[in-house]
């Protein structure tokens, strides 16, 4: 293995990336791939969080201006 060979580790192990079968590739995208979208909900769950905090204000400011 060369130094600049790609590694992942699971679990506290490192395995070189070229040592590992297909399959294990293919799960590895597939955790990428979710990863991803997790980042992304997370962010649209900040979002929708803090259009409701503004919701609420608004609708207090609203009740109090009747």
């Amino acid at each position: 293995m060369t130094d600049s060979e790609r590694t992942i580790k699971i679990d506290g192990a490192e395995y070189p990336l070229s040592s590992l079968s297909d399959e294990a590739k293919m799960q590895i995208t597939n955790l990428r791939f979710v990863e991803n979208e997790l980042i992304q909900l997370k962010a649209k769950l900040a979002i929708a969080n803090t259009a409701k905090i503004a919701y609420q204000a608004a609708l207090k400011n609203a009740i109090s201006g009747q």
